[in-house]
């Protein structure tokens, strides 16, 4: 499950941080001080429970914990006087007080791409092909944009929609207009990238990626 707040989104389970889709550098204490405080939200964090989930069985001076207080809000862009996500009450502790969304991670949906030796998994719902570091099909190819092609699945239904990029994308040699729908066997070309289309399970000594 990913927990949405503001222009960010934390995966608990992964411990990532990431800000409209790219990701935020924290050091494995502010991480861990970012996910106990979501997980108590919206109680107010006493120091000393806090001192024990980070350190356990170990003294520390309470500098240690401010300083990654003012990491965690440094990467959040917020401020301790007029805070939006951290709050602290003076003596006692902190509280995330954000407003925070929750959205359970899609399932795979059963459809594949294929490009040479790799597979690409596709998710229910909408998978990004591109360059960027947050897409779920990542081709690194000349010419292909960062956030290139949107495929969509709901339903059993497949459907691809170019993201104005320069190059375009085109499927059985046609370029796509606008959202078209996919099927078994098609081939998608995304610069020098030929992806195929397929239902079948994974076989063989593919490499499948999900990133």
């Amino acid at each position: 499950m990913r927990l949405h707040f503001g222009g960010f989104s934390f995966d608990p389970e992964g411990r990532e941080l990431l800000e409209r889709g790219r990701p935020v550098h924290l050091t494995p204490k502010a991480l861990e001080l970012l996910q106990h405080l979501l997980r108590a939200r919206p109680r107010i964090v006493a120091k000393e429970e806090i001192y024990r989930k980070l350190w356990p069985d170990v003294v520390v001076v309470e500098a240690n914990l401010s300083v990654h207080v003012a990491e965690l809000r440094n990467a959040l862009h917020d401020d301790s006087r007029e805070p939006r996500f951290i709050r602290t009450v003076h003596r006692h502790g902190y509280g995330f007080i954000g407003e925070v969304r929750e959205e359970i991670e899609p399932g795979p949906s059963g459809v594949r791409l294929r490009s040479g030796r790799r597979e690409f998994e596709l998710l229910d719902g909408e998978n990004l092909v591109g360059r960027d570091a947050d897409v779920r099909i990542r081709l690194n190819a000349p010419g292909i944009s960062r956030h290139h092609a949107r495929i969509s699945v709901s339903g059993g239904r497949v459907t691809i929609e170019d993201l104005g990029s320069k190059n375009g994308t085109y499927v059985q040699g046609e370029r796509v207009q606008g959202p078209r729908e996919l099927r078994d066997g098609d081939e998608i070309r995304v610069s020098r990238e030929l992806l195929v289309v397929f239902r079948s399970p994974a076989t063989g000594s593919t490499i499948t990626e999900s990133d």
